[in-house]
């Protein structure tokens, strides 16, 4: 058993392994909806910004001296910004929810001309100028995705007025969800690169000095480097995202089909294998070095998001002498098609990785349809990503979930063999939500549904779910039991 640990990947070792088949199921119930009425279980809004009616994917929330700052990122599209008057493209909103029952819109950074998953500025990450080596103590730094051609870093001490520092990269195909080390500043981006066997790899970037970006090496799958012949096989394994915990890496490839997930050595990563003259190249034999574990998942199954939940103490096993305590990756499906249609039910999934090199599936949660028509609702319905923010007021305890349009889940993770829902929020409908649709009979039907796309925690407590459909972003807090269970006030 391995305690866990935020130090660099340079430090000590951390112990965590991963999945394979998915054993019990966690049903969820919830009520059916009303066009215009929330529904909620212990969980309660606290606030709500419309963010200009745009399409929101990821919220992190940064504590910038005495103010809380919420940067959102957006999909591809047009809005009209009403601070200026002027129509932009989709791309990063900053919001001050300092006093979170009044955000406050304070700007929007346009993003790249598109619409869709074309365009926008999807990501964002944040750092602190003082937590980086060579970073200006006094600044506060945002990493963005630009549309699916580049990565940028801007300076946003000033969160009213944001000035673009550095393009990081440019000239990719694609982009997706990045994850930033604020200890290390190293920056592991979801690039599309030409020559790469497949849509998304992992380029990776030393941003100790955002003024000074310096490329360590690209990596994928081996089978994926430019060298490789085509492999229809490998051009599936598009990469998602990376979470870096201690001096291990988790990575997530595909959504919703042939997934795979992957815990790598960050060191070995980093470092590149000694044993040969050119350690960080893209050959098989050095892409394959820095790898703990590799697990296929079914093919009906993918891997959105791998959040590595560490040393748990499962009360059930308090008795046992051994294997008290657990390490427990949760692995997170994007559910993709409107209506239930042309598509498995996505779910989460908890896998034990006490023992890295032998993951072993113990669980799995989903929300049942039948508790709310979620399939008849319109939209999407399924889980999309987890909260990823560790804060110790949840960590270990309670992760909530992004499941469209079935709102927030929060879930109870203290036994991972048994995750019980303990709370839900799913929003009203406003005049801005936009409507989905799905072919039936060569013919489209459409709907106005919620479609909570991404969320975070802060560490005070409060949620933050983005909406994909242009509701805004919805600010919430716990209640009642499930408030109890995180020991809030």
């Amino acid at each position: 058993m391995h305690a866990l640990s935020f130090n660099s990947c340079f430090g000590r070792v951390l112990g965590v392994p991963l999945l394979s088949a998915f054993l019990g199921i966690a049903i969820s119930n919830g009520a059916v909806a009303q066009a215009g009425k929330e529904e909620a279980r212990n969980m309660r809004l606290v606030g709500h910004v419309d963010l200009h009616g745009r399409n929101a994917y990821h919220p992190t929330i940064h504590q910038q001296g005495n103010r809380w700052i919420a940067y959102v990122g957006h999909h591809g599209g047009l809005a009209a910004n009403p601070g200026n008057r002027q129509s932009e493209n989709n791309g990063t909103s900053i919001v001050d929810v300092t006093d979170p029952k009044n955000p406050r819109q304070l700007f929007h950074i346009p993003g790249e001309k598109g619409e869709g998953e074309v365009g926008g500025a999807q990501m964002v990450r944040m750092c602190a100028g003082k937590m980086l080596s060579k970073g200006d103590p006094n600044k506060f730094y945002l990493l963005r995705s630009l549309g699916n051609t580049a990565h940028e870093l801007w300076d946003v001490i000033k969160p009213e007025q944001p000035t673009l520092l550095k393009t990081v990269v440019s000239g990719i195909k694609d982009t997706h969800k990045n994850f930033w080390e604020c200890d290390t500043g190293i920056a592991y981006l979801v690039s599309g690169v030409d020559g790469w066997k497949t849509r998304r790899m992992l380029q990776i970037f030393d941003l100790s000095d955002p003024v000074n970006p310096r490329h360590i090496r690209d990596f994928g799958l081996a089978g994926q480097e430019p060298s490789a012949p085509e492999s229809k096989e490998m051009r599936r394994f598009d990469l998602h995202g990376a979470i870096r915990a201690g001096n291990r890496i988790y990575m997530g490839y595909g959504t919703f089909l042939d997934g795979v997930i992957q815990i790598l050595d960050c060191d070995k990563l980093l470092r590149g294998n000694s044993a040969v003259a050119n350690s960080l190249a893209p050959t098989p034999d050095n892409l394959t070095y820095p790898e703990v574990t590799r697990l296929f998942t079914s093919p009906r199954m993918g891997a959105h998001t791998t959040f590595p939940v560490l040393g748990v103490d499962v009360p059930e096993f308090a008795r046992n002498s051994d294997g008290k305590t657990r390490d427990i990756l949760v692995v997170v499906n994007e559910s993709l098609r409107n209506e239930c249609q042309a598509e498995n039910r996505q779910l989460a999934y908890f896998v034990d990785i006490t023992t890295e090199t032998k993951p072993w599936p113990i669980s799995n949660f989903q929300v049942a349809d039948a508790g709310g028509n979620f399939c008849e609702r319109g939209g999407r319905f399924g889980t999309h990503s987890s909260n990823e923010n560790m804060t110790p007021i949840y960590y270990k305890r309670l992760i909530f979930l992004a499941y469209f349009n079935a709102g927030i889940r929060a879930v109870d993770i203290r036994d991972p063999w048994s995750p019980k829902e303990v709370g839900y929020y799913i929003p009203p409908i406003t005049a801005k939500t936009a409507q989905r649709c799905t072919k039936v009979n060569g013919v489209d039907r459409c709907k106005v549904a919620i479609q909570t796309n991404n969320l975070e925690v802060d560490d005070r407590g409060f949620i933050y779910a983005a909406d994909r459909a242009n509701t805004g972003m919805h600010i919430l807090e716990l209640t009642g039991s499930a408030r109890a269970i995180a020991k809030l006030p």
